[in-house]
């Protein structure tokens, strides 16, 4: 691909965007909202000094931000470099006319453990406290809070929207 083709391919959706019916500020946060609270498994990626990793998590959505409890791993050597995260969760159903999904731009905070935030999280998710006190390492705690969100939802068409409508802080 050339400079022009590159270009072209990456303005797509914000051509696109600008021909399309948007929906209010309000609107789409709580359409994404209730997309988030509805699932479980989000891919979470980070990346920096040259290193990208793209993690399967379980999650909860609540309080306008992303938590995901883990173990550790790599994940973690991108988050020492930089603290801005991406994160996508998305339909298994990808059957052409029918995607819905939700892409995430934000800065991943680590929450410490045995905090007032993190006991918050962990009983929102319904994890006991006393399990994870007995665990031989801690299970770490990742806060996403978005500071753009985009939902990708192929039904909006049928109320006259487009079917990307985006979110930003």
């Amino acid at each position: 691909m050339d400079e022009e083709q590159l270009d072209q391919a990456e303005s797509f959706w914000e051509r696109k965007d600008a021909t399309q019916r948007q929906m209010g500020k309000q609107d789409v946060w709580e359409a994404i909202d209730a997309f988030l609270s509805q699932r479980r498994i989000c891919a979470l990626a980070t990346s920096g000094n040259g290193f990208v990793r793209c993690t399967p998590l379980e999650y909860g959505f609540h309080g306008g931000a992303l938590w995901a409890f883990t173990e550790g791993g790599r994940k973690f050597r991108a988050l020492r470099a930089s603290k801005a995260v991406s994160v996508a969760v998305f339909d298994a159903n990808g059957d052409f006319g029918s995607l819905r999904s939700v892409q995430m731009q934000g800065d991943a905070e680590l929450v410490e453990p045995f905090s007032e935030e993190y006991v918050a999280a962990a009983q929102a998710r319904g994890i006991p406290l006393d399990a994870l006190r007995r665990l031989s390492e801690p299970m770490w705690l990742i806060k996403v809070v978005p500071s753009e969100a985009t939902l990708l939802d192929s039904s909006l068409r049928e109320k006259g929207f487009g079917t990307r409508q985006t979110w930003r802080r």
